[in-house]
């Protein structure tokens, strides 16, 4: 498979154990199957920035697929709050957090790859809402795809950087690059607040983490 880096630098050589253990899913290298958002995420100001391209073999390695089933969007969320720093100024948002993270955080030390949803500011926002008690699961669900903020491919173990290529870069304009990456997210934002609360269905039976919270939900819940 191709897979595209957006980057202020060039980067020919991958390097396990390198980048910030803050990221969404921990330190990794993390990628894009889409060119175009890895350019504007090459571009986070106007300066100009790179796209790096790979050439990527997926062949006898372990992937963590977030977005398929046997997992559900809470798997997601406990894995960003254990790694993104959450503001949790409401009791019911640390509670929410306590508990989601005591009964939904899967167990990535065995995975090579990490393929996932992109924590953008947009989709960082819709979690918050969530865990406010402001949004429903499935509300939240919805939320997640709007905009087309993209999936991202991360690379986690040894033996998943011993399977990328480089293959070449081109230079990305941040003067194109960075007002479209800001215009995806803008369009995801509006495109919530124009939805949040009107148009976003609850379905019977829809839970908020105050329900999760009071009816103790498990991970294997069939309505989540």
């Amino acid at each position: 498979m191709i897979l595209y880096h957006g980057s202020p630098e060039i980067v020919e050589v991958p390097v396990y154990g390198k980048g910030s253990e803050t990221n969404d899913y921990g330190r990794g290298f993390y990628c894009t199957e889409i060119a175009e958002l890895a350019k504007e995420w090459a571009c986070p100001t106007v300066k100009d920035g790179f796209s790096n391209k790979y050439e990527f073999d997926l062949s006898d390695l372990k992937v963590l697929y977030l977005n398929k089933e046997g997992y559900n969007i809470l798997n997601w969320i406990a894995i960003l709050l254990n790694n993104r720093k959450f503001p949790k100024r409401s009791p019911i948002a640390r509670q929410a957090s306590k508990y989601i993270l005591e009964e939904f955080l899967p167990d990535i030390s065995g995975y090579d790859v990490i393929w996932g949803y992109r924590a953008d500011d947009s989709y960082f926002s819709y979690a918050k809402d969530f865990l406010n008690n402001t949004i429903s699961v499935n509300q939240l669900s919805q939320a997640m795809k709007l905009g087309e903020l993209g999936e991202q491919v991360v690379l986690m173990s040894p033996k998943a950087f011993e399977k990328i290529k480089f293959l070449e870069y081109e230079i990305v304009d941040g003067s194109i690059y960075n007002p479209r990456r800001m215009d995806r997210e803008s369009r995801a934002r509006t495109a919530y607040l124009d939805n949040h609360g009107a148009d976003f269905e609850i379905g019977q039976g829809d839970l908020f983490v105050r329900d999760i919270i009071s009816q103790k939900v498990k991970n294997d819940d069939p309505r989540l």
